[in-house]
């Protein structure tokens, strides 16, 4: 069954938030609306809306024009089966000694790493993004450099492949977060796939907004793989609830967005200790207290 895409751009928050509160409305009703930040550090948004039936292009035309939006950019996309695709194309990944796979690649699992399963059709959070990646290479760096934390949490955990990854590194409980039902679904899902219920704990909530979180703190290590500007916003509710020499470990920041990061985070007395970048991504290891 062919579905449409109605996507735009605009340079104000306010008014993407507005106009996809407008896209709600529409007849034929989307069944699915987005309003994100570009990740090119542009200022730019994006507002994009899903259709089981053609959208009305008038309808489209006017909402852009209200909003003083770019016009939209209607696309229809074909019937395909994406799990099926994302099985195809995805292979296991490396990282440092994480491995993480899907099931279709369960009888390849070596020898000697920490294996991490998470389905192929979930693939955000799969370990192939650079961000994903950056972040399980600087546990790994961590746990190399002789670092043991008791106290865990993965605030926007997506999959929860990191707060996995740790809670197969140390034996405490884990909390991990994310402002997304459905996010929150799919990490319990992963976690009970990987047999660390009871060892990772999957709660909805932003950044540590819950009572769990704010009860568990301070923590020795925090992920928070996000993006620039809800990092930067995060800064000093991460120093509040960080231990004296934890560590954060942050992603989801665009190469030239590291600096700035760094010195937001820098001012609320979290310092670096290690950056990498892959690809056009930074990962940025910080130290409370460190130098």
């Amino acid at each position: 069954m062919t579905t449409y895409t109605a996507f735009t751009t605009l340079s104000d928050r306010s008014r993407a938030e507005a106009l996809g509160e407008a896209l709600d409305a529409l007849e034929p009703a989307p069944y699915g609306v987005g309003v994100f930040e570009m990740e090119d550090g542009s200022g730019i948004w994006e507002v994009g809306a899903y259709f089981m039936d053609a959208p009305d292009d008038v309808a489209l035309a006017l909402l852009a024009a209200a909003h003083a939006a770019k016009p939209f950019a209607v696309s229809e996309v074909p019937d395909i089966d994406w799990v099926a695709k994302v099985r195809r194309e995805l292979v296991p990944v490396h990282a440092g000694r994480f491995y993480v796979y899907g099931s279709h690649d369960a009888d390849g699992v070596p020898e000697g790493v920490e294996p991490l399963l998470i389905e192929a059709a979930m693939a955000f959070g799969t370990g192939h993004h650079g961000t994903t990646q950056g972040c399980l290479r600087a546990l790994d760096r961590l746990i190399d450099g002789g670092v043991t934390c008791h106290n865990v949490a993965d605030i926007g955990c997506g999959t929860a492949v990191l707060a996995m990854a740790s809670a197969r590194t140390w034996p405490e409980t884990v909390l991990a977060s994310d402002m997304d039902e459905v996010a929150v679904d799919v990490a319990r899902a992963n976690v009970a796939a990987n047999g660390l219920e009871g060892r990772v704990t999957c709660l909805e909530a932003p950044g540590f907004e819950h009572d769990r979180l704010h009860a568990a703190a301070p923590f020795d290590l925090v992920f928070a793989n996000i993006l620039k500007q809800p990092l930067i916003d995060l800064a000093p509710d991460m120093a509040a609830h960080l231990a004296a020499g934890g560590f954060v470990i942050l992603s989801g920041i665009l190469n030239e967005q590291g600096d700035e990061v760094a010195e937001v985070y820098a001012r609320n007395g979290i310092t670096p200790w290690h950056r990498e970048e892959i690809g056009e991504w930074t990962t940025l290891t910080l130290q409370k207290g460190g130098s």
